[in-house]
């Protein structure tokens, strides 16, 4: 997981950087340029797609992806829709990533049809796991104790969240009824989670370390940020485009943002490495060119005031 760490300046440079560093993979399928794991993110609910809830979980994904280290290749949002999720989990694995994620659809109720789905698209049947089984009425039983919910005894649509892809195993959810859902496939790891952003927050802070050491191990990831005080992106593409050529190995994005009522250019340079300090050795002269050139084109630089 990323942390906001301390500033730090590059040699000679007069900008402070703000600084997110992380972790990088040392096993499954990764991008040849970045060495990062490969994730994908399937986000069901036909909620989202009429505009009725927003999909923040995606984007808390990709945070957490990044910040491990990890590369988002894609994303997408679907229907509740059995066949669609199935044709998208086979495109993903024959994209072959290190993990795909699908979001929501898994409660008890008919239109949580998620794992129909990942069931279809692995040409498999859904059965009744003893595990997640007992995990369903151990949870309901203490939801019952709580007074949350009015009775205890398992029903068939509590027991339709303990309904797995033949092959899969649960994974314990915190603080809901339904558990997440691990299947693996050629090398490719799919995690299905539920939908309710504190549910899936949860699992995925405290209920998949195993698996994130796996895929994303213990190596280092960084990213700096700094802000620089213009309106027009295009006055700085060719020095962006100048540090994209001399260090292939860092990861150059800019995009316009607009703080109160003034419009700045955030750039961000971020690298993956053996440790901090091959990290460091990548980022130090690329950000030390950037804010040499963009100083000497006659446009202010200053810190990044905020981690958005």
């Amino acid at each position: 997981m990323y942390t906001q760490t301390g500033s730090c300046s590059p040699a000679g440079a007069s900008a402070t950087l703000d600084r997110m560093s992380g972790s990088i993979p040392t096993h499954g399928a990764a991008d040849a340029q970045t060495a990062a794991p490969i994730v994908e993110i399937v986000s069901a609910g036909n909620e989202v797609l009429i505009g009725d809830v927003l999909d923040t979980n995606t984007n808390w994904l990709c945070t957490e992806v990044t910040g491990r280290g990890g590369l988002v290749r894609r994303t997408v949002m679907l229907r509740d829709d059995i066949e669609a999720i199935a044709a998208e989990l086979r495109g993903a694995l024959a994209r072959r990533p290190a993990l795909v994620f699908t979001v929501g659809g898994l409660g008890p109720t008919s239109d949580d049809r998620t794992l129909e789905g990942v069931a279809l698209g692995l040409g498999v049947e859904l059965a009744l796991h003893p595990g997640a089984e007992r995990l369903v009425a151990a949870r309901y039983a203490e939801f019952h104790a709580r007074g949350f919910v009015p009775f205890a005894e398992m029903t068939e649509s509590r027991r339709k969240m303990a309904r797995l892809p033949a092959g899969a195993e649960p994974v314990v959810n915190p603080i809901g009824g339904a558990p997440a859902v691990l299947c693996e496939r050629d090398g490719t790891s799919i995690v299905s989670l539920p939908g309710v952003p504190g549910e899936l927050m949860a699992i995925v802070s405290q209920s998949l370390d195993d698996l994130f050491g796996r895929i994303f191990g213990s190596a280092h990831y960084e990213e700096h940020c700094l802000e620089v005080a213009l309106q027009d992106e295009s006055a700085i593409a060719a020095i962006l485009q100048r540090a994209e050529a001399d260090f292939p190995a860092v990861y150059v994005k800019s995009r316009a943002k607009v703080l109160g009522s003034t419009r700045v250019i955030r750039v961000t340079l971020s690298a993956r490495g053996a440790d901090e300090a091959a990290v460091s050795a990548l980022l130090a002269p690329a950000a030390e060119q950037l804010l040499a050139q963009v100083a000497a084109a006659g446009y202010g630089i200053r810190p990044a005031i905020d981690g958005g």
